[in-house]
């Protein structure tokens, strides 16, 4: 029996939700790893840039089948179980199938502006590229605080937020 989330909690704090997207990125680095890894074995890839756009897709769908197998199972990943956060639906229930992948895909808006944005300028340099995404993603942390409840674009739109997960007392 999944318990239904009361629909008006309080949202966590920006800085605990940004800690959780940081240690995230710290657990992804392993998955994909091994995912690229296991691809090149498979596909014989003897160079970086041989197979590039098929190692991305791969890639791509590897993180949304984590997300979505999280998200729809327990509403947390294992940087949102650290810290203490998960993801419901706009009535406090888990998400649905369609509604994680939806939120999957929306939660590229965190870095698809300033990777536009470096195409576009043509920026090469590693430290531009950087640059740009780090001001990219304070640019959406920052338009979350416009938001009356605290959420995401990607969750405002999807209609799913996150909230406070305390462990239960034993």
């Amino acid at each position: 029996m999944t318990a239904v989330v009361d629909p008006v909690a309080t949202p966590p704090g920006l800085a605990r939700r940004f800690a959780a997207f940081l240690y995230e990125g710290v657990l992804l680095f392993g998955v994909v790893f091994f995912a690229g890894l296991l691809y090149s074995i498979l596909t014989r890839q003897q160079h970086a840039l041989q197979g590039r756009t098929g190692m991305g897709l791969m890639l791509f769908l590897v993180m949304g089948l984590y997300f979505v197998w999280f998200w729809t199972r327990s509403g947390q990943t294992l940087a949102m179980k650290t810290w203490h956060l998960r993801v419901v639906d706009a009535a406090g229930r888990p998400l649905s199938i369609v509604r994680a992948i939806a939120r999957y895909l929306l939660s590229w808006l965190w870095f698809l502006p300033a990777l536009v944005s470096v195409r576009l300028i043509g920026l090469h340099s590693g430290g531009a590229i950087v640059g740009s995404l780090i001001a990219g993603v304070l640019a959406y942390l920052l338009i979350a605080r416009l938001h009356p409840q605290r959420q995401f674009l990607h969750d405002a739109i999807c209609g799913s937020r996150v909230i406070t997960q305390l462990p239960q007392p034993s």
